[in-house]
């Protein structure tokens, strides 16, 4: 049959590839489909499913981070295939612009979430077209379940029919006769044959079309918590983190890069280090210098040793400074984008409407394992092995460094300490690159210091937030928001080595979009001119600009005279986010408050989720506690209850640890906060016990990583007011309020 003509009839496609001696199936929804990424070892598309003599194996195509992201993406394909959970096993995907992400680019679209009109679709499934020119295997943006839900479902199914098919010739039966369960082919007569002894023959056969997949009523493991596949391995100190990979020869290295971020050095004098016992060599790398040891605690000790005189920060040289280029940046020459712009918001707004000013700082990522990357290059070959969001740009960084062609790379995606955005930055792991292309033929594993890790990181943006307001027979009669801060996703890119034109939708991320119904209402974003680097923090833009938008709103309801949550229900104007309110408001009895305590609730859609949260408080002799938490969240489909709500009370607590305390402040270009202690999360007897409720009234099914730390922020803000009467307008709280 001719090859064109096939790939024009089918959406999906399913191949065949010896992998340790196994049958891979994949699946591609396009004509011409990218590269093999199992390119030399056979035929397969896009392989999702390895099958050999030692069973199943699933391929996930994005990283876990502790999110449970690969438990999810193995049970789509798991459902479809007629699996029993026992019999799952799932590995991490090659890095293959065949698994490029096309959710992650629809959160760009100039149309709110809520937007599901003829246009607004037409422009999210546009992004599919240069989301696979750009062919970026990511982790992030909330977007990997969105991503996979169809496809991957879809590969399950193809496979699963291709092995009826093979049953059906081996046995002379006709497939409607043969039935799936626990990965075998049933007969009439209920003899079994294992998906392991069709896979060969299943592969030589010729191509199924896509089968309708199976409907929810029919779900097996869809819909409900399973055991996650990464646990046993976790809490037994099995799993293989980076740091945990040995190889014959390996040597260990740590670097040190400018503190003045972006800057390079000027001289340096290794002399010392090298004379030090254990001590391999000292090399330059992008920014900074690295030793090599025979062991990461006697690199450690020599790095101290070695003397460099680094080039100046090239950004102001405090935080105050900082603040002051947020504040200049209010100008219409900064003005980056005006998302939202309804009504007469000028003639609204009297001279004597209600005003305030609102900051956040720099905040680090601060993930439990620092940045780690291993590689080896030998034989005109190198390997890759780092914790990362972004494997295809690990390829083009490590062709960029070694001259080599990315065919001869390989990268490999541990399981990985967090992640948040942060490993989706290269800096770490070209590092680790220009080490092995200096000793090459030996394998190295480079490992940050957590000082390194916290004082050169790519920050969350400091912000400032503008805001006028009016309220009239209980509701917002005018409301005007300004939001200045750097360009997180013009920054992010352009160390990607890629442009950005345009405005940066970053900048007015959870603030534009919310489902509110104002009459006369604006958002404006200013772009701060570049400076400290800045990068993607979980939830992005949201997670400041849901502490502006949403303490706004509190205030008014207060000016209002109006209960704070029905002020909220009388103006949103979006079924799902209403129904989040009023999920958050039972699950706390919101009318029934304990005495001596005090409550207070927040909103934020980011993501696509409406999210509403309830944080209550009390005030002790040692200062405020958190007495409790409740969180509502509205992701369309759920998948898996048990990931859901871990997400949810892990997003909060990251935006309640960032609220109370994260600060990060410059002296000198430098970051001065170096560790835990000056950089410290929530403890567990500091959180309150946290309640999630999981509703499913949205159109679309909805990733979770995010959406739980916008809210925290404004909610806890907002329980401070309603305790003390202090409004707090300016993070961290702490700087304000002892906290017990």
């Amino acid at each position: 049959m001719n090859t064109a003509k096939t790939l024009a009839r089918r959406t999906f496609m399913i191949g065949s590839v010896a992998v340790a001696g196994g049958v891979a199936f994949g699946v591609w929804a396009y004509k011409r489909p990218a590269p093999n990424p199992l390119t030399g070892k056979g035929h397969a598309l896009t392989p999702y499913v390895v099958i050999d003599a030692n069973g199943i194996t699933l391929i996930a195509p994005r990283a876990e981070m502790g999110q449970g992201v690969q438990t999810t993406l193995a049970a789509l394909l798991a459902e479809e295939m007629d699996l029993a959970w026992e019999q799952v096993r799932v590995m991490h995907g090659p890095a293959s612009h065949a698994y490029f992400n096309a959710a992650i680019l629809e959160e760009g679209v100039p149309f709110a979430p809520t937007d599901e009109g003829w246009l607004a679709e037409t422009a999210r499934g546009a992004m599919h077209v240069p989301a696979k020119f750009l062919g970026m295997q990511i982790t992030g943006g909330s977007s990997s379940t969105p991503d996979a839900f169809d496809k991957m479902r879809a590969a399950g199914a193809v496979a699963r029919v291709a092995l009826i098919a093979a049953a059906a010739r081996q046995t002379g039966l006709a497939e409607g006769d043969l039935t799936t369960a626990e990965g075998a082919v049933i007969l009439p007569d209920g003899r079994r044959l294992a998906y392991t002894d069709l896979a060969q023959d299943a592969a030589a056969s010729d191509l199924p079309d896509v089968p309708p997949l199976k409907p929810r009523s029919e779900w097996k493991l869809l819909g409900r918590a399973l055991p996650r596949t990464d646990m046993l391995e976790k809490v037994t100190g099995t799993a293989k983190f980076t740091a945990d990979f040995r190889h014959p020869g390996m040597v260990f290295a740590t670097a040190r890069s400018n503190p003045g971020l972006g800057a390079g050095v000027k001289t340096y004098d290794a002399t010392k280090a090298l004379a030090m016992p254990g001590v391999v060599d000292v090399v330059p790398v992008p920014d900074g210098v690295a030793v090599v040891a025979n062991s990461t605690w006697a690199a450690f000790k020599a790095m101290d040793a070695v003397t460099i005189e680094w080039e100046p920060a090239p950004y102001a040289a405090t935080d105050a400074d900082m603040r002051a280029e947020v504040a200049a940046s209010f100008t219409p020459d900064h003005q980056d984008s005006r998302k939202r712009d309804e009504g007469d918001v000028d003639a609204a707004l009297g001279a004597d409407a209600w005003a305030a000013e609102y900051t956040v700082p720099y905040l680090a990522h601060a993930t439990m394992e620092p940045m780690t990357a291993g590689a080896w290059l030998t034989n005109g070959r190198l390997r890759v092995w780092a914790g990362n969001q972004l494997p295809t740009q690990v390829l083009k960084e490590a062709a960029k460094v070694t001259g080599l062609d990315v065919s001869a790379i390989e990268v490999e995606t541990p399981v990985m300490g967090g992640g948040f955005g942060r490993r989706a930055e290269m800096d770490f792991i070209k590092q680790a690159i220009t080490v092995a292309k200096a000793l090459e033929g030996r394998p190295v594993l480079l490992t940050w210091t957590r000082e390194e890790d916290m004082t050169h990181d790519a920050y969350r943006p400091m912000a400032t937030a503008r805001v006028r307001g009016a309220v009239k027979g209980g509701k917002v009669a005018g409301f005007d928001l300004r939001l200045a801060a750097p360009a997180v996703m013009a920054s992010q890119a352009g160390r990607l080595g890629i442009s950005l034109p345009g405005p940066d939708a970053s900048i007015v991320q959870g603030a534009w979009e919310q489902p509110y119904g104002f009459e006369h209402y604006r958002v404006t974003g200013y772009r701060v001119p570049a400076g400290v680097p800045v990068g993607s923090w979980r939830s992005v833009g949201a997670s400041q600009n849901a502490f502006f938008h949403d303490t706004a709103v509190d205030e008014l309801a207060h000016l209002a005279g109006v209960d704070p949550l029905n002020f909220r229900l009388s103006q949103i104007d979006h079924a799902p986010s209403r129904k989040v309110l009023e999920a958050v408001a039972e699950a706390c009895d919101w009318g029934a408050v304990p005495a001596g305590h005090a409550r207070g609730v927040a909103f934020c859609l980011s993501f696509g989720v409406p999210t509403a949260q309830v944080i209550e408080v009390t005030q002790t002799a040692q200062g405020v506690v958190m007495t409790g938490a409740w969180a509502a969240v509205d992701v369309g489909i759920a998948l898996d209850p048990s990931i859901i709500e871990a997400q949810v009370q892990g997003g909060m607590i990251f935006g309640l640890s960032a609220a109370i305390r994260g600060e990060i402040t410059f002296k000198g270009g430098h970051a001065q906060q170096r560790n835990f202690p000056d950089y410290d999360a929530l403890r567990m007897p500091e959180c309150p016990p946290i309640t999630v409720r999981i509703l499913e009234n949205g159109t679309k099914i909805r990733g979770i990583g995010e959406p739980g730390t916008p809210p925290a922020a404004p909610a806890l803000g907002n329980a401070i007011f309603a305790l003390t009467g202090q409004r707090i307008r300016s993070l961290p709280l702490n700087k304000t309020i002892n906290f017990a």
